[in-house]
């Protein structure tokens, strides 16, 4: 829709603050947010999103046949797990009671945490994403002979058409969340030679051993003619995405509608909180768009908690963000914009989960440095266990990392009252679509393994 066709649907006093008018110089005004449509969203045959809700919910990809995608995206918990960070392969139970097993540790135990918080998988079949994950290592990428750039490199194969397929590919590569140790499983073994391709392949064995699945995949993709040989890791991956962009399409929340003319959708404090939102918060500087994201990095200083990412920093405890993919120093500590689509389902927040309520969050916005030097660390989500906590405070607690995270930030202090943040508040849960309140239907009731949806493992 043209912005000329929106001016007629959205009140004129609000124009201002969705992006027609305002100030000469303000960045986040100069575009005007389009309602999301259908022709931008991805959307694969009927066949294709089957196959692939099966295999989202089906333990055979990963290593000890013990995790699923939905065991850390789980519909349940509005396509994350409700943790600050996750408990992968070798845990039991989901979400906040998920366990991280006891010591001494069995071969098939967790070792250790994840890394970092678990983000949510809406609308991710839209042409906006662009790059995923918090450092944005997955991207979408023209110049690179897929299409895309990732970790793989050379290795990812060719044929995927949206970056929600290929990234699909990537969790059961990954050896806390779903692969394992070496030496508990084939898939592990193959990755200490070859981390992507040898977990890939040995994929591939598992399904085609399964007739149920062979049948699906003809189904799904017909050029293959049946040959239970011919599909590969791509149309996994294509089968995996596709799903996902169905499901878990989230664009019918209050706001949508607000945005596609029907002015009665947001309750005059959401109306308020609008305002806020793109006006005195300057929060759209970074949320911009139609889902609330400009999908770039922004150092915005929040505490670091848990094990780090990449070995960095004191103790090898600490996440440098997007530095780590871009090799900037400029960037260490940005993290990506995450959309606010369904926000306020999808805590904790930050990209340590570090905080445990949206208006921590929020107020956390408003005054970054003094949030950052005065911050609850009891508020985090982790299931327990005592050599892993003895580590999620190890950067928290160092004076020089959050020295260094506070000179990173990027946020002016903004004062708000209590009003205006209760009204802000009132406009991020107007972020919700209803239809993410109830994903239930989205769960099958068993895959063509066989092996158990629920979150349990024999003791």
């Amino acid at each position: 829709m043209k912005p000329a066709a929106l001016i007629g649907i959205v009140p004129a006093p609000l124009l201002v603050f969705l992006g027609f008018g305002g100030h000469p110089g303000d960045g986040e005004r100069r575009n005007p947010v389009q309602p999301a449509r259908d022709e931008d969203f991805f959307q694969p045959p009927p066949e294709r999103v089957e196959l692939g809700r099966l295999l989202y919910f089906d333990k055979i990809l990963s290593g000890n046949r013990n995790m699923s995608c939905a065991t850390c995206h789980s519909p349940i918990v509005a396509t994350t797990d409700g943790l600050s960070i996750n408990i992968g392969t070798g845990g039991r139970g989901l979400s906040v009671l998920r366990d991280a097993g006891t010591l001494p540790l069995a071969p098939i135990d967790p070792v250790e945490r994840g890394q970092r918080n678990m983000p949510p998988l809406f609308n991710l079949g839209h042409k906006d994403f662009v790059r995923l994950f918090w450092d944005g290592r997955i991207s979408v990428d023209p110049a690179a002979p897929q299409g895309f750039r990732s970790p793989a490199g050379a290795e990812l194969p060719n044929g995927f058409e949206h970056l929600i397929e290929a990234i699909s590919i990537f969790a059961p590569t990954e050896r806390q969340e779903m692969t394992g140790e070496a030496g508990t499983n084939e898939l592990a073994n193959a990755a200490l030679s070859a981390p992507f391709t040898g977990v890939w392949d040995g994929l591939l064995v598992r399904l085609r051993a399964i007739p149920e699945y062979l049948d699906l995949f003809s189904r799904a993709f017909p050029e293959l003619g049946g040959d239970p040989d011919a599909f590969t890791i791509v149309h996994v991956g294509k089968a995996v995405g596709a799903f996902q962009a169905v499901a878990f399409r989230s664009d019918d929340s209050p706001f949508d509608r607000y945005l596609r003319g029907d002015r009665s959708a947001l309750s005059p404090e959401a109306v308020s909180g609008m305002r806020v939102f793109y006006d005195r918060a300057r929060c759209a500087a970074c949320h911009s768009g139609t889902f609330q994201t400009d999908l770039g990095f922004h150092a915005i200083g929040v505490p670091q908690i848990g094990p780090g990412f990449g070995g960095v920093g004191y103790a090898g405890r600490e996440d440098y963000g997007r530095e780590l993919v871009s090799g900037d120093r400029g960037d260490r500590y940005r993290f990506r914009t995450p959309s606010l689509r369904n926000v306020a389902l999808t805590g904790p927040w930050g990209h340590d989960g570090f905080f445990n309520s949206l208006e921590g969050m929020v107020r956390h916005h408003l005054d970054p440095h003094s949030s950052l030097y005065h911050a609850d660390p009891t508020q985090r989500v982790l299931p327990p266990r005592s050599d892993l906590d003895e580590i999620d405070l190890v950067a928290f607690d160092d004076p020089a990392t959050t020295n260094a995270i506070a000179r990173r930030i990027e946020l002016a202090p903004r004062h708000l009252s209590d009003g205006e943040v209760a009204d802000l508040l009132a406009f991020m849960h107007a972020l919700t679509d209803p239809r993410a309140l109830d994903l239930r239907k989205t769960v099958p009731q068993r895959v063509p393994s066989g092996l158990p949806l629920a979150e349990i493992r024999e003791p």
